[in-house]
């Protein structure tokens, strides 16, 4: 398989790379983090679980899109590709993961649905961009599948989206890299354990302006909130790991480490 035709993927948030780290830490999975625009981060993985497992690339990344945004009052944008196809997936808390991908050639595989549902809830122009956005949807013997995705990032610019030079969809994983650390404010994201990741998840708790936003402040809210992310990613995280799905099982254990970080910042913080 040439470079050109290896698979990668980007994972693009929207709040800043201080705000998406300690979720992201959570993946254990070695990643760049980078501003991508005002508001928007960018997640570069280092490895290829797609290639190391052998699980698709578009699963892998829709399991980890569901996973940070989940827990999370941001929305998640997978952009991932192939020698077969390109697509993306949109994650937003709780809601139904939405994608849409097109075939190598750029035939649209899809249904229109999704692009209308990714265009509410990035809060796009629900005229000129959603037209920009129909344009996706039709056939075009001009565009190819990696085409289209260029094409998504040029909508999402009037959402604030500005990918680093160099980060390009279609773009060889070394090469994505290579871009990532050259940028002055990279962060690099890897695995330091529980005890370590649970104190970076209180420290952003207690640094958040976003207060009650977060499922675990200790309100009724969050700790309902919290209970039900534990109820709900015990099961899916024994699902991905039963189907070898990687994507779903890292998906089931960040619902299940957000729980209980917020059960345990409920029960270990000062009572008034």
């Amino acid at each position: 398989m040439s470079p050109t035709e290896q698979p990668g993927a980007l994972l693009l948030c929207r709040a800043e790379p201080d705000a998406v780290a300690p979720a992201a830490h959570l993946l254990r999975e070695s990643m760049l983090l980078t501003r991508a625009g005002v508001e928007w981060s960018v997640l570069v993985p280092e490895g290829k679980p797609w290639q190391d497992g052998g699980e698709p690339v578009d699963r892998v990344l829709t399991g980890w899109a569901a996973a940070l945004a989940v827990g999370a009052p941001w929305p998640v944008l997978a952009l991932w590709w192939d020698a077969d196809r390109s697509g993306c997936a949109l994650a937003s808390g709780f809601r139904r993961t939405v994608g849409y991908d097109w075939l190598a050639d750029g035939t649209p595989a899809g249904e229109d649905e999704a692009m209308r549902t990714l265009a509410s809830r990035l809060g796009l122009d629900p005229v000129f961009d959603m037209q920009s956005l129909e344009e996706l949807t039709r056939a075009d013997p001009a565009a190819d599948a990696r085409g289209r995705l260029r094409a998504l990032l040029a909508v999402l610019t009037r959402a604030g989206v500005a990918l680093p030079v160099g980060l390009t969809p279609g773009e060889p994983a070394d090469r994505l890299r290579r871009a990532a650390l050259d940028r002055a404010d990279v962060q690099r994201v890897e695995w330091a354990g529980w005890r370590e990741t649970v104190r970076a998840e209180i420290g952003a708790v207690e640094r958040s302006p976003l207060g009650p936003w977060l499922p675990w402040t200790g309100s009724p809210r969050a700790r309902a909130l919290a209970l039900a992310q534990v109820g709900v990613g015990l099961p899916l995280t024994l699902w991905g790991l039963r189907h070898r799905s990687t994507g779903w099982a890292a998906a089931g254990a960040l619902l299940l480490g957000h729980g209980v970080f917020g059960l345990a910042y409920d029960v270990g913080r000062p009572r008034a």
